[in-house]
Formats: structure tokens, C-alpha cells, sequence
């Protein structure tokens, strides 16, 4: 039973968009639905066949433009994907997710021509896996307080310092890394930080522990330890003392894709439960006979198409140019998030004793939901966002 397997989108998709939705759908219910639960308990494998299949399959080349051999998807049509794909499997959606919302990104954004002729059609066959890495130990929401230092060298600069919660870290092929571009002595805040390609397998580079998480475990998130690594002039993005700023433009999107991911685990929990509820008798009656059970349903439902139209609309405002998309970005991934979480303890509640078990997804689904709530912006600081930027758009500074 799949509830929320409704007409894509309330904005007009071209056919080709809907046989890549279409394709992705299927990909969910045939390889992700069905293998999640082997990823789940196996997090120290990652799952490469699967990832082979999305770049494959051209899930890995949504964002890249048709003039560097990418699919040039539109931002609607690619976070219905992600939805799909976070429905069959969350963790492997944020995966997706992180390789076209922030390296392809910012790459196309701030990288030069010949940067982006060397990395993106290879990014869009799946040859090489992106990853991003901007948290730290002692920067996490306040990301500006990093500390990974880079120090100008002959034709290029060395890198000192450690990363952490890279979500692709050990098996990308190429990470956007940002370190300080300032001096100890003379410390610039926001205006000191730059942007930098780091290839995997360069020297003095070490991947760390993978980290053992709640959930979302089919995404691979690891530490990483920078010592005297070298990087050339060409591995540099834009200004030396940019990256701040294109990092919060990459996280503004980034934003749009956890508001997705959560959506698919927010309607795989709808679909779980109304399954359930419809199957299970409880005093000779189905569940779904019992009034207390319909409210819960109906509610769950309400909040899914209520975050569906929040993503809709801040999708719309970034593709039109609206003033208002930064803050409609922090609304949307604020709600989406919250409800994914909701839905997810109402359908562990609607499976009772059994929504507990590892037998049944729901606790899965539970496990993953609540990250969403905590990274690309932690709500509480989505919260400040939006107040703050509303202040900005009256005009009151």
C-alpha cells in the first residue's frame, strides 16, 4: 500500500521529468526498500554496488548541466527524486543529496571554467563520488569558528587540521574542503576562509573513524586528519577568503535536499502505518475502524502535504530569483524535518509493542528521521534564521 504515491507535484513537469521521477520510484520499491534494512546493520560496509547503480542510472548527475554531460534536472524535478529515494532508503539519499546539492553546486557557482571541465562530467557519470567537509570538532553550527589551517606554500598551500561528520568521506573520490586562509596573527572571521578541491588519496591525508550513529547508517560519515597536505593553486575555488560565503549560499540549497530527504521518510511512514492499520485487528475490529487511529492518520497525512507544498514553494522562490527563498529554505527543512520525525513516532505508536521491534521498518524510520532535525542547521538556529531574516526583508536591519 503506498499512500503517498500521488501525482508528482502541483507545478508542471515536463514528460522527461516524469520518467526520471518514474525511474527513481522504481529504483526505491526494487533496490533500496528492500536492501535497507542490510545497510542499517552493516555500517562499516559501504554499499558500492548501489552506488554504482545511481550513477549508473544518472541519479548522481541530476544537478550537472547537459553541457557537462549531466542531466541539467530542474531543482523541482530533483528533489522529488531525492524524496523517492530517501522513501526506499535515507541514508543512501543523503548521500545523493550531498554529492549534487554541494560540491556540483558550488563548483558551478565559484569554480573556474577548467575546474569545472576536469571534475563535473566525471561527477555525472558517478566515476567520482563528491563529499563536503566544513563541521569541526569546535564548529558545528557555528561553522565560521574553524580552525583547519591553510598556509600559503610555493604554487599552492598546505593544509593542517581535522574535519568531522564528512557524510561520503572514505569512498568519495574528490571533497570540497574548507580551511582558513588567514593567519593566527591576524584572524579575519568569515572574511579568512577558503574553498579547496581535496582529491582522495593525496598525501598527509588520513580518513578516521567511521562514526557509529543512530541512524541513517547506509550514509558513510567519517572523520577526517589533514597533515601538511599540499593542494595546488587549480584546487583552490574562487577567492581565497570567499569560501565562507559559498559555503552558506551551497548549505541555502543543501537545505532544500534535507527538506526532501525527510519528506520520503516522512510518507514512508504514513505508508507503514495506514498498511498496518488497515491489516491489524485489534478487539474484532481493524485498527483503522478505531476513531483515535483515524485522527493520528489524518494528521500524519495533513502534515506531509502541508511540508510537500512548504518545499514546492521554496523550490519555487530559488528557480524565480525571490528575495525570500533563503528564508522559505529554513522554513521548508524546519518543517519537513519536524514532521518526518512526527510521523515517525506515530507509527511506531500505531505498531505498538511491534513499532519497537527491529522486525518491522518503523523503528528504522524513527532512527533516521531524527538527524534530519539536527543537520545542514540545527532547527533551534532555523528558527533564529527565519525571525531574523523576516527583520531583514521589512527593512528594519
Amino acid at each position: 500500500m503506498t499512500t503517498h504515491r500521488r501525482a508528482y507535484s502541483a507545478i508542471e513537469l515536463s514528460s522527461e521529468a516524469r520518467q526520471v521521477l518514474d525511474l527513481a520510484r522504481q529504483f526505491a520499491e526494487e533496490r533500496l526498500r528492500p536492501t535497507a534494512e542490510a545497510r542499517d546493520a552493516n555500517e562499516d560496509v559501504f554499499d558500492e554496488a548501489i552506488h554504482r547503480e545511481l550513477g549508473d542510472l544518472g541519479f548522481l548527475a541530476m544537478r550537472v548541466p547537459e553541457r557537462y554531460d549531466g542531466l541539467g534536472l530542474d531543482l523541482v524535478t530533483y528533489l522529488y527524486v531525492l524524496e523517492e529515494l530517501a522513501w526506499g532508503d535515507a541514508g543512501v539519499a543523503v548521500s545523493v543529496s550531498v554529492h549534487n546539492s554541494l560540491p556540483v553546486s558550488i563548483l558551478l557557482r565559484h569554480g573556474s571554467e577548467a575546474q569545472r571541465q576536469a571534475w563535473l562530467p566525471r561527477m555525472a557519470s558517478g566515476e567520482v563520488l563528491g563529499a563536503f567537509s566544513l563541521s569541526e570538532a569546535g564548529a558545528g553550527t557555528d561553522a565560521a569558528a574553524l580552525r583547519t589551517q591553510a598556509t600559503r606554500a610555493d604554487g599552492g598551500w598546505l593544509i593542517n587540521g581535522e574535519k568531522m561528520w564528512v557524510t561520503n568521506g572514505a569512498s568519495a573520490d574528490v571533497i570540497l574542503m574548507f580551511a582558513r586562509t588567514d593567519t593566527p596573527a591576524d584572524r579575519r572571521g568569515t572574511r579568512g576562509i577558503g574553498t579547496f578541491l581535496l582529491p582522495a588519496g593525496v598525501e598527509g591525508l588520513a580518513v578516521g573513524r567511521k562514526e557509529r550513529k543512530m541512524g541513517q547508517r547506509g550514509s558513510e560519515t567519517v572523520t577526517l586528519a589533514l597533515n601538511d597536505v599540499f593542494l595546488g593553486d587549480e584546487l583552490l575555488i574562487g577567492e581565497p577568503n570567499r569560501g565562507f560565503s559559498y559555503a552558506l549560499a551551497g548549505l541555502e540549497g543543501g537545505r532544500l535536499g534535507i527538506a526532501a530527504q525527510a519528506l520520503g521518510i516522512a510518507s514512508a511512514a504514513v505508508d507503514a502505518a495506514f498498511e498496518y492499520a488497515h491489516t491489524r485487528e485489534q478487539f474484532g475490529r481493524r485498527l483503522r475502524e478505531f476513531q483515535g487511529l483515524e485522527f493520528k492518520l489524518g494528521d500524519m497525512v495533513t502534515r506531509l502535504e502541508a511540508a510537500r507544498g512548504l518545499l514546492e514553494r521554496a523550490a519555487a522562490a530559488h528557480m524565480t530569483g525571490d528575495p525570500r527563498a533563503r528564508r522559505l529554505s529554513s522554513v521548508a527543512k524546519l518543517f519537513a524535518s519536524e514532521t518526518a520525525m512526527r510521523n515517525a513516532r506515530e507509527a511506531v505508536q500505531v505498531f505498538g509493542s511491534y513499532g519497537y521491534s527491529r522486525e518491522y521498518p518503523v523503528e528504522r524510520l524513527f532512527r533516521d528521521a531524527k538527524v534530519t532535525e539536527i543537520y545542514e542547521g540545527a532547527n533551534e538556529m532555523h528558527r533564529s534564521l527565519i525571525a531574523r531574516q523576516l527583520y531583514r526583508e521589512g527593512g528594519y536591519g
